[in-house]
């Protein structure tokens, strides 16, 4: 077929006819010039090195992503939500299956006692990129979270390996915590969790363990998320309250019964056993992220988003550390149940009947975690099917709920279908790497939009900016390698790797100038608070096991293939048919900005 204006033309109507989404022909998946003719895809791989180079360099703008990208879902998301539902939306997204399922298992393998400060470790990590979310969430107030902010900073490509870690994420998350809602209801009914399964002998072990009722809450879930984010909001914020009263009760009734004793041998294992706990606790604060999704649904970004993830994340840092503290005074950490930590505790001091009363909070949390985390992950696809790095039928949102239905549908079937098969333990060895990465990822980027804009920085002071970003990255990693290598006792190689750290952030505040200041809400104490983030969240990846690294790295081989055949052609045609970018060189076509020194903004 020919090019030019004809397939221009076609394209541009594609980008507003898109948002029908209740078809399923060709055009709804790949309707872009490269797949219009066999001919067509064949030059496009030719060109790919090209492409590549373009969609690595070229960076998205905000006003692109708040209204152009937007626009393409054809109907707008409702904006109903208010600061108060957005804290009870982060508190139902996080606090869940983590806290009852692992506090048990890392204070009787790892920390002892001292899992309380294991939970504060990785709640400081946590707050700190709570933090760097919300300086983008505020100014960037779209569905599509971290991957609408690095591709506003860091270009396509960062944006869609980002991007694809956090939905392997979100679903292998999502299939963990129905599996465990299904463990708890059978403790609520006094019966084994596998009672309430098909074994299939016929398949492995750890597929063989058929759950229907897995599927069946994933199935409740998705209905809710598809009729309305604000009643799901709603059901979210009673479902929460009830689990804070049960909480509240686990607190003081598990602190009636606390022996001091148990306190003696605190922290068995020392600072390397609280550090290995920590890394694997960050999956209890997973799922924040998702409230940044929600600000294309938010009243007043400006104010309510602030309020919301930072609220929320402080209550429920405080939360963990009470219940880590209650459990390991009830029982000593070395008779502590690890499948029902909380519920064995409770019987230990003869309380056998607050066990149900466990299992009836753990299954409100978990039902919680499961609905914010499907609103959320199918924001996420929402924004990444607009730019086409996935088929576009992805992003319709529809007319009447103003929910994307057809990406909630989608994600929540993977969901089921991994949740279906898999064993739990085999699904909480595939977290918290993905989601530290992304996290690390969002605080360089904030890095770079506070110290480079386009046309405004000096080369020179773009090249020290990279140089100091590279050894704050360096600095970290070298920091995690010799925790992950070196003895318990050694602590030599932290005397050189910490001080290079901290000079590098120091020389990056002193000697590079910042070219911007935010609009709205701005990330205190940088480039401190970034670089914090940076460095603890590229430690606690130095804490988890060489098996998650080569998932991961399995998983992002399986995102470049799926991106070099289609993803990449199908993001360049459509942006250039939009005219989405319109690139004078590398970095210089970037953004639109409030420049600190040029006019004053706040």
């Amino acid at each position: 077929m020919g090019d030019g204006n004809i397939h221009v033309d076609h394209q541009e109507e594609g980008l507003r006819r898109r948002g029908c989404g209740c078809s399923c022909s060709k055009n709804d998946f790949l309707p872009e010039e490269s797949f219009q003719s066999f001919g067509n895809y064949l030059r496009a791989l030719k060109e790919t090195p090209m492409r590549f180079k373009d969609r690595l360099l070229t960076r998205s703008k905000d006003s692109t992503e708040i209204h152009e990208i937007k626009a393409r879902s054809e109907h707008e998301m409702k904006r109903t939500l208010n600061w108060w539902d957005l804290i009870w939306l982060g508190i139902g997204s996080v606090v869940g299956a983590g806290i009852f399922v692992l506090t048990g298992l890392e204070a009787r393998d790892h920390a002892g006692p001292a899992v309380v400060l294991s939970y504060l470790v990785s709640g400081v990590s946590a707050m700190l990129s709570v933090f760097c979310y919300t300086e983008f969430a505020v100014e960037i107030p779209v569905a599509g979270g971290s991957f609408a902010y690095l591709r506003v900073e860091l270009g396509d490509f960062m944006a869609f390996i980002a991007a694809g870690n956090i939905l392997l994420e979100y679903v292998i998350s999502g299939a963990a915590v129905a599996r465990a809602w299904t463990s708890y209801f059978a403790t609520l009914c006094n019966h084994k969790p596998d009672d309430f399964r098909i074994i299939a002998h016929s398949l492995p072990d750890d597929y063989g363990h058929l759950d229907p009722i897995a599927v069946v809450v994933t199935a409740v879930v998705c209905i809710l998320a598809v009729i309305s984010t604000k009643g799901s909001s709603r059901f979210n914020y009673v479902s929460s309250i009830v689990h804070f009263v049960v909480i509240l009760f686990i607190v003081v009734a598990g602190l009636a019964k606390a022996d001091t004793k148990n306190y003696a041998d605190f922290a068995p294992n020392g600072a390397r056993g609280i550090f290995t706990a920590s890394a694997v606790l960050f999956f209890a604060y997973v799922g924040f992220d998702a409230v940044s999704t929600m600000a294309e649904e938010t009243k007043n970004p400006a104010r309510d988003i602030p309020i919301g993830l930072v609220g929320s994340m402080a209550i429920t840092i405080v939360v963990y550390c009470l219940l880590a503290v209650t459990l390991c005074l009830m029982v000593p950490y070395k008779m502590i149940d690890v499948d029902a930590p909380f519920s064995v505790a409770f019987e230990s001091v003869g309380w056998g009947w607050a066990k149900y009363i466990v299992a009836a909070g753990a299954l409100k949390g978990m039902t919680s975690v499961l609905l914010v985390s499907a609103v959320g992950q199918a924001r996420y696809l929402t924004h990444i099917a607009r730019t086409h790095m996935m088929p576009p039928w992805l992003a319709h949102v529809d007319a009447k709920t103003g929910t994307p239905v057809n990406a909630t549908v989608v994600m929540l079937a993977a969901t089921a279908i991994i949740a279906f098969f898999t064993k739990l333990d085999i699904l909480s060895n595939l977290l918290s790497i993905s989601t530290l990465f992304i996290f690390m990822l969002v605080a360089v980027s904030l890095l770079v939009r506070r110290y480079y804009v386009s046309g405004v920085t000096t080369a020179v002071n773009r090249a020290k900016l990279v140089v100091f970003i590279v050894i704050i990255l360096g600095s970290s990693i070298a920091t995690a390698l010799i925790w992950g290598a070196a003895d318990q006792g050694s602590w030599i190689g932290y005397v050189i790797t910490i001080p290079i750290w901290f000079f590098a952030t120091l020389a990056l505040k002193i000697f590079v100038p910042q070219a911007k200041d935010p609009k709205l809400w701005g990330v205190p104490l940088v480039p401190w608070l970034p670089s914090a983030s940076i460095l603890i969240n590229i430690f606690l990846l130095g804490s988890i096991d060489v098996q998650s690294f080569e998932r991961f790295a399995v998983w992002t081989v399986i995102l470049l293939i799926y991106y070099f055949l289609f993803g990449l052609h199908a993001s360049y045609d459509t942006a250039k048919a939009s005219g989405e970018n319109k690139a004078e060189d590398g970095f210089r076509e970037v953004e639109e900005v409030t420049v600190s020194s040029q006019n004053g903004a706040l």
